[in-house]
């Protein structure tokens, strides 16, 4: 047993580059704090304590860190998010110009972005068909079509 304990650093390296290596791909927090648990073990190690002894501190400053560090680490990790809006819900809300009439069948928009959509009337507009040059407000998306609304329409309620 003694031989455990002599060598027990090199298990706590392996671990220690392991959970390193496992919270690169995760980003969750738990792994780095498994990983500065190890280095607690070693640490204990170093210090001549036996294996089963490392393993328990390792194991409370683990849990201690998971419990403590962990949530304050999160949330700095996810303050930090973009707040722009993107893909389909940067289009909703987007105003465009009719470019083939438009019904609830179907028909063309070019939206404030540039972008050349096919479109159709949402079905709580009561008007049957939107003529070119009008202006239309994005409702929704459905696959790759804009459902629109005229401007008049959306501005009335």
């Amino acid at each position: 047993m003694d031989v455990l304990t002599q060598y027990a650093w090199i298990v706590w390296l392996v671990l220690i580059l392991v959970f390193a290596t496992i919270e690169v791909f995760t980003l969750e927090m738990t792994f780095l704090m498994l990983a500065l648990g190890s280095v607690a073990g070693l640490i204990s190690g170093l210090f001549g304590i036996p294996w089963w002894a490392q393993f328990i501190v390792a194991a409370v400053v683990s849990v201690a860190l998971i419990l403590t560090l962990r949530p304050s680490l999160l949330r700095m990790l996810r303050r930090g998010g973009d707040p722009a809006r993107s893909n389909i819900d940067a289009l909703i809300g987007a105003e465009g110009s009719v470019v083939r009439t438009v019904s609830p069948s179907g028909g063309q928009v070019r939206l404030q972005n540039g972008e050349v959509w096919t479109a159709r009337l949402s079905p709580i507009t009561e008007q049957s068909d939107v003529a070119v040059g009008e202006r239309v407000l994005v409702t929704g998306i459905d696959g790759a079509t804009a459902v629109v609304v005229p401007i008049e329409r959306s501005t009335e309620q």
